[in-house]
């Protein structure tokens, strides 16, 4: 007997957010932003989403973004590192006095030589992979709490920093090592244009090969209509943040300084914008590298069974005490990397640099969907979480809200964002 179809039987239509298979957690956090930044712009006169704010609130935020990417690690092993600020500053501590102390004494390195930018650098990503690694070694070897092991490192590596700079501020540092703090390294208008014209290119490519990669292998697709909807919003999101960038002009004096420096002189009515800051390049790249250690590598996987379920992950074979040492010494690399952003921002190194960052950045990845029972999260929702904290900051810091009061507004915050995960696993499934 033929069977007819029914009403009941018929395939159910997709509505277009089931269609676009959008993260609901990810467009909440999307939606938040949006409504922050509108606030904020209603109460500061439109001042808050200006090309200026706007560069500076994205330089602000790379520093505690980088971390937060090593944080997910982190904490997707069931792990916790409080002692990123403190690292913070040893490794900017470590790399100013490689500066001013090191490389002119023993070597005669004078600030602008070629080869002080690089041997500094390397020093702090060196000081940072050795303390972390130590204190993975400490917490996966010697079983001692992750909690304990790095609120001690809070107290040790802040103190450390002091000592190895008699607690003076160290500065100025290398004009090359300066180009990676944001706006004293730029890549310009046109130099902009380009990057993001090639990110473009890269991120739609990137969607038509996952695409026929999926095809390949049978499973199921987006609609054509929802992939390129995809790809206009994601175009329009990368062309449209440059374009914002560019459109923060350099003030005439600094041009005219450069055109001296360069013994010509600035033509009438010259102006120019600053463009894609290299920190936030070097952010881009980060995230780039980290989502594809964390989707497309043995070591990823590895992080993410483990942080499923430990005791399954070892009885399959996976050595997880080694790799918590990897992923501490991950996170020491990007302390220091945040070190080198952060210092060069400030063009010196400073005894209070970084404080506080360990609570920003376990927040950034909390908000983010990173969950603190272990298992999940991601990278783009902790940078995307990073930019929110930042973003809250710097607009009640404009419309004058005291700095105590802000820290109780990020705390509550920070609360809330654990409740509203809680609430949103229980109403997914999700362990």
């Amino acid at each position: 007997m033929q069977h007819v179809q029914t009403r009941s039987d018929a395939p159910a239509r997709k509505s277009i957010f089931d269609s676009l298979e959008l993260d609901t957690r990810l467009l909440g956090m999307i939606g938040a932003f949006v409504v922050l930044c509108l606030v904020f712009n209603l109460v500061t006169d439109g001042r808050f989403l200006t090309p200026r704010n706007i560069f500076n609130l994205t330089i602000q935020t790379v520093s505690v973004a980088i971390m937060a990417t090593g944080m997910v690690f982190v904490i997707v092993t069931r792990n916790i590192d409080l002692s990123v600020g403190a690292l913070l500053a040893t490794c900017s501590a470590v790399m100013a006095m490689v500066q001013t102390v090191v490389l002119p004494d023993w070597l005669g390195l004078g600030l602008g030589h070629w080869a002080i930018a690089p041997l500094a650098i390397a020093a702090g990503l060196a000081t940072g992979a050795v303390i972390g690694g130590f204190q993975g070694w400490l917490v996966g070897f010697l079983g001692i709490p992750a909690f304990i092991v790095t609120l001690g490192g809070l107290l040790v590596w802040r103190n450390v920093a002091w000592y190895l700079t008699n607690g003076q501020t160290i500065g100025p540092l290398d004009p090359t090592y300066q180009l990676l703090g944001g706006i004293n390294g730029t890549l310009g208008e046109s130099l902009s244009w380009g990057f993001g014209l090639a990110a473009t290119v890269f991120a739609l490519v990137y969607m038509a090969t996952s695409r026929r990669n999926r095809r390949a292998h049978d499973f199921p697709v987006k609609p054509r209509w929802a992939e390129a909807l995809l790809g206009l919003v994601v175009a329009g999101a990368i062309l449209g943040f440059v374009a914002v960038l560019n459109a923060y002009d350099v003030p005439a004096r600094r041009l005219a300084r450069i055109f001296e420096s360069r013994g010509e002189v600035m033509p009438e009515g010259f102006s120019a914008g600053y463009g894609l800051p290299f920190s936030v390049i070097l952010l881009i790249l980060i995230a780039a590298g980290m989502t594809v250690i964390a989707r497309r590598t043995r070591f990823g996987r590895y992080v993410f069974a483990t942080g499923g379920n430990p005791d399954a992950a070892a009885l399959s074979g996976i050595n997880t005490r080694w790799l918590t040492v990897k992923v501490f010494a991950l996170m020491g690399v990007l302390c220091a990397l945040s070190a080198v952003v952060a210092s060069a921002r400030l063009t010196f190194h400073s005894n209070d640099i970084g404080t506080l960052d360990e609570l920003r950045v376990i927040a950034a990845a909390v908000i983010g969907g990173t969950a603190l029972a272990g298992g999940s999260g991601t990278i783009y929702g902790a940078i995307l979480g990073a930019l929110i904290m930042q973003s809250l900051q710097s607009g009640m810091a404009m419309v004058g809200v005291d700095a105590p009061f802000q820290n109780i507004v990020v705390g509550a915050v920070l609360v809330l964002a654990v409740l509203v995960d809680i609430l949103y696993r229980k109403r997914t499934g999700e362990r």
